[in-house]
Formats: C-alpha cells, structure tokens, sequence
C-alpha cells in the first residue's frame, strides 16, 4: 500500500504531467526533508507507479504508464456508489491487454519477492513429501478448489458434502443435479491438467475452449465461443459481443500470457483476462480459474484453492477490473490465495 504522502507525491506529478524532484519537492504540502522525498520518489519508482525521463539533475518523473492498472482502490468507498453512479469504462478496452499487459509488469519488486520466497518455501515442503504424501495433499487442495470455485458461482454444496461427493460419488440431498455435475466437471478439469501438466504450454484459444468444455460437460451450457451478447450482473460494463472480435482479443490474452516470462504474472493475467473477455456464454471465471492453475503447475508451482475468498470480495475484485481496468484488488487476492496454498497444503 502506499502512504498519504507517496499518494500526494503522484498527485503532484499527475497534475504537471512531468516535474523534477525540486518541482515536487516545492509543490507538496506534507512537511519532508528533501531526501525522505528522494527517497519516497525512489520506492515510487520501484514499485512501478512513477517513472523517470532523463539522467542526473536533469531527472523528471511522470505517472507510469501501468499506474492506472495497479494503483491501490479503496474497494469499500468504491462501492458506496450504486451501479449508475459509478464512472466506469462501460466498453471493453483492448489497449489494457495490447499495450497496458503486453508492456509493464503488474507486480511490484516487493510483491515478487514475497511470492517467490513462498515458492522456495514450496519446492522445499514438498521434497519432504512422499508422492503417496504429496498426491493426498493435491487431491485435498483439488476438493476445496472444486467447492470455493463452484460457491462462487452459485452452487450450494458445503465443502463436507463437496467431499463425499468426489470421493464416494454421494450426492448430497435436496441439491440440484446440475450442482452435483458443476463440482464432478471441475475435478475432472483438475485431474485432466494434473495428468497433461504441458497441454496448455502454450496457451491457445482452443485449449482454454477444451477446459471449458469439461467444465460445462452435460450442464445446459453452449460450448465454443460466444456468437451473442451477454450480461453481468452488478455492472454496466458491456464484454465484447461480436464473435470475431472476441476471438481477436482472447488470441491477444494468449499472445501476452505467453510472451511473459514470471509465472506468476502468467497465472495472474490469466485469471483476469479471460473473466474480462467473458468468451463463452457460461463459465468464464470456472475456466480462468483452471487456466490458471494449469499455469503454476506446469511450471511447478503451488496451485491456488481460493478456499478462504469470501465470494463477494471476489467478484467485487473481478468488477472492479472490468469497469476501471484496475487489478490492485485482485492482485491482492491472488498473492493471499497463493500464501494460503503453501502454507496449508504442502
């Protein structure tokens, strides 16, 4: 998070377009010695939110290129305002995926550092595992995926019932099949990425339309792409309606996803873009979720369960980018969930 005063500091400089350290320096009101500034402009820099133009005393900064997408979102004052109320981006916008993605990293130095010492904390818990040992714990993570990613979209199995059902095939009663056949399809797209680790290296518009398909298997749900219109509910943003198009700007997720080189980024860009895209009539965000994972476990990474994500913060999160393009919320969840993951399971 930044601070009151680093928030002034990108003020200043938004409002001159480009201004030395001096310029800024004389412009703000909070009261700093002249190298805290230096040195709160100098951490600005490293988490990507200012740039600089320039070298020594001739030096200027200007707002980063990537600030609009990262900058942190008061989520609680955000929605205080009703849905009409909002100012949003109502239209999808492709230069966030061509230009905004493709180009700057949505990660802070800091916040790379942390997951990666995570990861190391990974690869050393599980060289401790049995693969009895470790295979118990991936099915255990692969249970909770299935109950938190099917909750969010409505389903109303408890995670006890989510159990019995992929371990036994009981179905709990007075729930719906479709709930039941919701929660078998994810374990099957579970299990099919855990036994073809490589399929979505790299990634493709019609290997996401294969995940997608086993998690709509026998459930009222058109396969393929999307040839209509859809709707979202709790938001004017308007996804893309014309096939060509979004076959256009899923063929431009899977370019950027796979010119990046951190794998976190990968899974992370994943997971939002193809939510944003909404390319199928039904179960986007179920796909983006198991596009995802196959991500970190391909490269072997821990993958996420989601498991302690309150279904709200989520799709608050998930609007939040589709109406202002802005990931800082659910970068946030997805650095917790990843956390969560090592810590709990391996």
């Amino acid at each position: 998070m930044i601070t009151s005063r680093e928030t002034e500091i990108i003020a200043t400089i938004k409002s001159r377009v480009e201004c030395s350290s001096k310029e800024v320096f004389d412009s703000i009101s909070v009261e700093l010695s002249y190298a805290t500034l230096k040195r709160a402009l100098s951490k600005l820099v490293s988490e990507n939110y200012i740039i600089t133009k320039g070298k020594g005393k001739g030096t200027k900064y200007l707002i980063s290129p990537v600030y609009e997408l990262i900058q942190p979102v008061d989520v609680e004052k955000y929605y205080k305002k009703e849905i009409d109320q909002r100012e949003i981006k109502q239209n999808f916008n492709f230069e966030v995926i061509n230009q905004v993605l493709k180009r700057h990293s949505v990660f802070t130095k800091n916040e790379l550092e942390k997951l990666s010492l995570l990861h190391n904390d990974y690869k050393y818990n599980i060289a401790q595992l049995s693969n009895i040992e470790y295979k118990n714990e991936l099915e255990r993570l692969a249970i909770d995926l299935s109950w938190k990613s099917s909750q969010i979209e409505g389903n109303t199995y408890s995670l006890l019932e989510t159990e019995r059902l992929l371990k036994e095939k009981e179905t709990a009663s007075g729930k719906t099949r479709e709930e039941a056949t919701m929660l078998l399809n994810h374990k099957d797209a579970l299990d099919f990425i855990t036994d073809n680790p490589d399929y979505l290296l790299p990634l493709s518009v019609s290997k996401i339309e294969d995940i997608h398909s086993i998690l709509i298997k026998e459930l009222a749900v058109e396969r393929n792409l999307r040839k209509r219109r859809v709707g979202i509910s709790g938001t004017n943003y308007r996804p893309l309606d014309n096939e060509f198009q979004i076959l256009e700007a899923l063929r431009n997720a899977c370019d950027v996803i796979n010119i990046k080189e951190n794998v976190f980024e990968k899974a992370l860009i994943s997971l939002v873009l193809i939510s944003y895209i909404q390319p199928f009539m039904d179960g986007n965000k179920r796909t983006a979720r198991i596009v995802s994972n196959a991500i970190l476990m391909n490269e072997s990474y821990c993958p996420l369960s989601f498991r302690t994500v309150d279904s709200i913060d989520y799709k608050k999160a998930m609007l939040i980018f589709y109406e202002q393009n802005n990931i800082s919320s659910f970068k946030e969840i997805f650095i917790n969930q990843f956390e969560f993951a090592v810590n709990t399971y391996f």
